[in-house]
């Protein structure tokens, strides 16, 4: 997805994306990814890490950071939907994760 903008995805475009990116998933209006790690301090690194990542973008997740886990969710409220930048994020974040 090369343009970025603040538009609604319809449903295809959605399944479109998701196609490209099979470890997230839509959950309720959101797009959400679960991560696991061997510490809590490793997860809360990441979770430091996406958020400077997402800060960048002008794009900000819901990062919910458990023992030894983070789970993300998000979606583009000035659309009510998702939109172009919660793909972008999501393909920089899974880059930070590799």
């Amino acid at each position: 997805m090369s343009n970025l903008e603040y538009r609604k995805l319809s449903d295809s475009e959605i399944q479109t994306e998701l196609t490209r990116y099979p470890e997230w998933a839509l959950e309720d209006g959101k797009l959400v990814r679960r991560f696991a790690f061997k510490t809590y301090k490793d997860g809360l690194v990441f979770a430091i890490a996406v958020g400077q990542l997402a800060d960048n973008l002008n794009h900000h997740p819901d990062l919910e950071v458990g023992y030894a886990k983070v789970k993300i969710g998000m979606n583009t409220h000035d659309v009510a939907g998702i939109s172009p930048y919660d793909f972008e994020l999501a393909k920089r974040i899974d880059a930070l994760n590799s």
